[in-house]
């Protein structure tokens, strides 16, 4: 055991001791945190006995963030290594809950950028971080703190990632015990044991100790690396943490950066069946600056390149399901397209364009409308609208439809009638755009 080591070893067991908040290991699958987690781990493994005679069995939660848009194989990997973890805390006997957070649907990639029309991002318009990473960890350790009260944070942060991210770390105020408070997550002291290790001592260790306590083997992260020629992307806690499609493993969808390094890597070393997806992700950035593509209103009403137009989110999710299914793999999950068409219906289409995309591309989701297709009313109440409608020419299919708005998608506004109204309203002004102008002259709607 060198020296860097063993003073690593020493400092985790003091701050263990020092007092019972839980702890909170950020992990993200790449060598760092994989670093950190195995130190942990076999710091845990050696006072296991002492903890079963003391009584005191202090947990460690391992928090891992899934954004949903990961690199396939690299979600493939952080889905095995997690259930590992879990499966080798159970066998030792550790108190080491595994949490793997993702964002919700309206959080989600797809879910702002399909859904409501976001333009994929940028350096100026960094939307992705604070939605897919930023807020699931921190509600999953919010929940930790709500409980225990407060937490220690461990990162795998260290000071020669780059010149930026030491003069961060050296800036903060540290308690005696090293620690600082997290500037977003309230009641978190933040620990970064390995902050002074350089690369070569991550690698060197990661080598020496392979395989794992928790079982596998470390060969597949070391052949990630040598084929992406990258780092990881670190479990994301505020937005001082840089993009990761540069150099770093990441998202696959990643327009922040000028080329996706890391996946470039992948298909340059054989992972040809990546192509689709860089193709895809490229478009995205092209697409953006494509003023037919956009709206010429931002949605807070000032001129300017606003939301993706509603033809161009129709033709970024077609394109997605045909890679989807080309490829054999899941890119949108059922939660996110159902958001999306929920998105899509109070917005402009009534027409179930995107359930019926999905369908047209072998993805059956259960809609929360299923069932609802044909409302059924009590009779004498389906009867006094039949009349109604027979007596003012009203479509019956947009009947339905406004009845399924006010039924299900907008049932939290009956407490507010004004609301409610703008809502129908609007709906009626989006069918009216959408029908053909032979039938609108055909007074489809009248007073």
């Amino acid at each position: 055991m060198n020296g860097i080591e063993k003073d690593t070893i020493s400092g985790l067991r003091d701050l263990y001791h020092s007092d019972d908040r839980p702890w909170v290991v950020a992990f993200s699958g790449g060598k760092d945190s994989t670093l950190l987690l195995q130190l942990v781990f076999d710091l845990l493994l050696s006072l296991r006995d002492r903890q079963l005679v003391d009584g005191k069995t202090k947990p460690v939660h391992v928090i891992a963030s899934d954004t949903r848009v990961e690199a396939p194989n690299i979600a493939a990997y952080l889905k095995e290594v997690l259930a590992r973890i879990e499966a080798g805390g159970k066998q030792h006997g550790l108190n080491l809950p595994v949490h793997s957070v993702t964002p919700e649907p309206q959080e989600s990639f797809w879910g702002k950028l399909i859904g409501k029309g976001y333009p994929s991002p940028t350096r100026w318009f960094r939307w992705c971080t604070t939605n897919m990473k930023i807020r699931p960890t921190r509600r999953a350790i919010e929940k930790i703190t709500r409980e225990a009260g407060s937490v220690i944070l461990l990162l795998g942060t260290r000071i020669d990632e780059s010149s930026e991210r030491g003069k961060r770390m050296r800036d903060r105020a540290y308690t005696s015990r090293g620690l600082n408070p997290h500037h977003e997550i309230p009641n978190a002291l933040v620990a970064t044991p390995i902050a002074d290790w350089g690369t070569d001592q991550v690698w060197e260790y990661l080598f020496n100790h392979n395989p794992p306590p928790w079982g596998g083997s470390h060969d597949f992260l070391l052949d990630l690396y040598r084929q992406a020629a990258g780092g990881e992307c670190p479990v994301v806690l505020d937005l001082d943490t840089p993009s990761c499609g540069g150099s770093r493993f990441g998202c696959w969808t990643c327009t922040v950066v000028k080329e996706d390094k890391s996946m470039q890597g992948f298909i340059d070393s054989g992972e040809t069946w990546m192509q689709p997806l860089a193709e895809f992700r490229n478009w995205l950035k092209e697409v953006r600056e494509m003023p037919e593509c956009r709206l010429a209103v931002r949605r807070d009403g000032s001129d300017g390149p606003g939301p993706f137009s509603p033809e161009c989110r129709k033709e970024i999710l077609e394109k997605l399901l045909k890679i989807e299914r080309d490829l054999g793999l899941t890119l949108v999950s059922d939660e996110e397209l159902r958001y999306i068409q929920t998105e899509w219906r109070r917005e402009f289409d009534l027409a179930e364009a995107a359930t019926a995309l999905a369908y047209r591309y072998g993805r059956r989701i259960e809609d929360n409308t299923q069932g609802m297709m044909n409302i059924k009313l009590p009779s004498i109440e389906q009867q006094v609208l039949d009349d109604l409608i027979a007596e003012h020419a009203v479509n019956p299919d947009l009947v339905d439809k406004l009845l399924r708005l006010v039924l299900y998608d907008y049932k939290d506004l009956y407490r507010n009638k004004a609301a409610l109204q703008r809502e129908i309203a609007k709906r009626i002004e989006v069918s009216l755009k959408q029908t053909d102008s032979s039938v609108r002259s055909g007074n489809l709607l009248t007073e």
